[in-house]
């Protein structure tokens, strides 16, 4: 399959376009300038072949940069037909140890097509957005397996489909949970999601959220971001969940919680963000309100039953840009963002997170690259977190950016914290 540079036209104005976003992103990612430093003096990952299926869009960019600084040979395609941006596809395969099959829009055959043009580069280490790489390794090139040291997996929906595999005993590597590492989860699905599902519908439909009633499907650490950014913009935020301890929470903390089928009813705008399908269905079609707007920031585009909605619809049009709208029998319509897929990053004008965000997650990727490097063979197959030195290392590089000290252990402190003889 070729790469995207043989297969669009005018590849010279995509590069250089391309490379005016990722230069903005890389002027504000100061934990991955410190890393693609000793990177580059070290060469930890010299030789070796990686194979990535992110989004690939100018803050991506900057993680496969630096693992090419490290000596890598790097392939990389999407993880989403629609988060892709071209331009910035392209300043990638322009790299002499960057090879980019990536492409915006493409239907599922071209997809898969890419996915498998990357594991076809024979990798030593794999890094995933949604595991579609990991799964199509061990479904289609079993072979492969065998020399592969690890891989890395960013997104929650990869890791809980890594943990049913690894239960399973099918996972036959070692992958780290980046996803699920304090410096990812604590800041990407919060604030990440929070800021930029957000301000991706914002700019998709062009309405207010003051005084509208928004549902969050799911209260887990994207769910819990959104309901904490819409509730800043003066919505009223209504929470469904199937998890007791996380329902209990957002009670506790000042939201309205109560089952879809009853918040559908009084929605005005609903956001799953569960990683889990059909969150939202027909008997929540059927009563929602006229002009109610459903977008999806968990991660396949599985969450909205869209098969369900285009069954009792009467008519499907493009209302606005990025805007699907269903007609009902009775009059209603239903206006869905991004075709259902992840809103932050399909949507027209969609930047997916803050860059600052960003460059605290691919700083624990391209650590946990580096460790697989240097020691993948201690590590057995199955899902394992990250080493808190590696994530306390991304914080620490981050305050030193911003200008902030912060206090340390004392060596007495230390002692007899790791001690079990003191008493009262």
């Amino acid at each position: 399959m070729d790469t995207i540079r043989d297969a669009v036209d005018d590849p010279d104005t995509l590069i250089e376009a391309g490379r005016q976003k990722i230069d903005w992103a890389r002027d504000h990612m100061p934990i991955l300038a410190t890393i693609e430093e000793e990177f580059t003096a070290e060469q930890p990952l010299e030789g070796l072949q990686i194979a990535m299926a992110m989004h690939v869009e100018a803050k991506t960019a900057g993680l496969v940069e630096v693992l090419a600084a490290g000596g890598a040979t790097v392939a990389i395609t999407g993880c989403n037909p629609l988060s892709t941006h071209d331009d910035v596809s392209c300043a990638l395969d322009a790299h002499p140890a960057i090879s980019s099959y990536a492409r915006r829009g493409v239907d599922e055959t071209a997809y898969y097509e890419a996915l498998r043009a990357v594991v076809q580069t024979d990798p030593d280490i794999t890094v995933d957005d949604g595991m579609d790489l990991v799964h199509l390794i061990h479904t289609e090139y079993p072979a492969m397996i065998e020399t592969i040291i690890g891989g890395a997996e960013e997104t929650t929906t990869g890791v809980q489909r890594l943990r049913a595999m690894a239960a399973d005993g099918a996972l036959e590597y070692p992958v780290f949970a980046v996803n699920d590492s304090p410096m990812k989860h604590l800041f990407d699905n919060i604030h990440g999601t929070g800021e930029s599902a957000l301000a991706a519908i914002a700019m998709t439909t062009n309405l207010a959220l003051a005084g509208k009633t928004v549902v969050v499907a799911g209260f887990g650490y994207c769910g819990r971001g959104v309901a904490r950014k819409a509730a800043g913009q003066n919505a009223h935020v209504v929470v469904t969940e199937v998890e007791p301890r996380r329902a209990l929470r957002a009670h506790m903390e000042g939201y309205t919680v109560m089952p879809m089928e009853a918040a559908a009813a009084v929605g005005d705008l609903f956001i799953t963000t569960t990683g889990n399908r059909d969150v939202i269905t027909t008997a929540a079609f059927e009563v929602m309100q006229d002009g109610a707007v459903l977008a999806n920031a968990g991660h396949f585009d599985i969450e909205i039953d869209l098969d369900g909605l285009e069954a009792i619809a009467t008519a499907v049009t493009e209302v606005r840009e990025g805007v699907t709208g269903y007609t009902l029998a009775d009059g209603r319509q239903i206006n869905v963002l991004a075709e259902g897929r992840l809103v932050n990053l399909a949507a027209p004008v969609a930047l997916g997170h803050p860059v600052e965000v960003m460059d605290q997650s691919f700083g624990v990727q391209a650590l946990c690259v580096r460790e697989l490097a240097d020691a993948g063979t201690r590590y057995d197959p199955g899902v394992h977190p990250v080493p808190d030195g590696l994530d306390r290392r991304v914080a620490e590089i981050k305050l030193d950016a911003e200008g902030v000290a912060f206090d340390r252990l004392t060596d007495e402190q230390r002692t007899y914290l790791d001690s079990w003889s003191h008493g009262t």
